[in-house]
């Protein structure tokens, strides 16, 4: 009997009860390591987690820990991550106890990653509290990461931000979506290509690593073209050191994503979307950015470090759009959305 605990379009983990522990590989095949994963069946027990519960492929490895519940923000037309929640910060006493339950297992412990949705929305003085608590618990621990929205990060000042970096907060997940202020604003995503640009070179400038992610198809067929070049023009200026592209998806039906969106909105094909990447890598400028398009929802997988492998990549693109048929691309049963 399995218990999901992970959810797959965000990378799926599934715990078994015979103390095995199952993941899904790059392909979205079911692979298992027991030793590896063996600290993941504890503290899934030992944790209460309000689900569903989202963290990136990344973090498959790192104890799940959420200081608060749902997201801050939490309008976003194209997100259904935490509709489903009504957003909170949790007690300081609630948080150390889980960190307290989880001290038996602490040589295991080499990152944390603090769930919901945008963790760093938390004041400074409740985060420096909460990160002293897990150096002081885990003392093989490595890396804490988080989610964090660019208006959290701009709310935050230039010492506080250094002083987390210091204290060990060395990794925060971006979705900046798109680069393009005339699709921010139609998605609602509460932010422009100035905050955004603003606050991930101020959290590079502390010494924070940035992983940031675009939504390829984000725009439909109306804003494609500005979509791939804007998004292009932000991820330039930022320079982060991860950078991954994700599928517009719609887990509760287009119409109702059209509903938030705009009437308007067209899909594009998968041909249009693979177009789309080769339009947003041909205008990337980058020094060395480890880039990934290989979430279940993406059709094509590439990877290579931008610009080193710039052409490789765009060569991979070429291949496709000539030839579609013969292409190696992802079939649906296999996207796991």
């Amino acid at each position: 009997m399995f218990e999901i605990v992970r959810f797959v379009d965000i990378g799926c983990q599934l715990i078994c009860k015979d103390k095995a522990s199952f993941t899904f590989d790059e392909n979205q095949y079911i692979v298992c390591n027991r030793k590896s994963f063996y600290f993941c069946l504890m503290y899934s027990e030992l944790i209460q987690y309000s689900e569903p519960l989202f963290r990136p492929p990344s973090e498959a490895r790192s104890l799940i820990l959420q200081t608060a519940i749902g997201c801050s923000w939490n309008r976003c037309a194209f997100c259904e991550m935490y509709t489903s929640k009504k957003f909170r910060i949790r007690k300081e006493d609630d948080i150390f106890h889980e960190i307290d339950l989880m001290s038996t297992y602490a040589s295991h412990i080499r990152k944390v990653f603090l769930a919901d949705g945008n963790a760093i929305v938390l004041s400074f003085d409740k985060l420096m509290k909460i990160i002293e608590k897990l150096n002081n618990s885990f003392p093989n621990l490595k890396r804490i990461s988080a989610y964090a929205l660019p208006k959290d990060i701009n709310a935050k000042t230039d010492y506080e931000l250094k002083k987390l970096a210091d204290a060990g907060l060395k990794l925060l997940y971006i979705g900046i979506e798109t680069g393009d202020d005339e699709l921010l604003k139609i998605i609602n995503k509460g932010e422009t290509y100035h905050t955004t640009t603003e606050a991930l070179i101020k959290a590079r400038k502390s010494g924070i690593k940035l992983s940031v992610m675009i939504l390829n198809g984000l725009g439909g067929k109306q804003f494609s073209k500005q979509h791939a070049i804007n998004s292009a023009r932000v991820v330039n200026e930022v320079q982060p050191e991860y950078l991954s592209t994700l599928v517009l998806s719609f887990p509760l039906g287009i119409d109702h994503f059209k509903k938030r969106f705009s009437n308007t909105f067209i899909e594009i094909s998968k041909i249009d979307l693979i177009s789309e990447m080769g339009n947003f890598i041909g205008a990337l400028e980058l020094e060395n950015t480890i880039f990934r398009s290989d979430h279940a929802s993406n059709y094509l997988i590439l990877k290579g470090v931008l610009n080193r492998d710039k052409d490789k990549l765009l060569s991979d693109i070429t291949k496709v759009l000539s030839n579609p048929e013969q292409s190696d691309l992802r079939p649906e049963w296999m996207r796991g959305l």
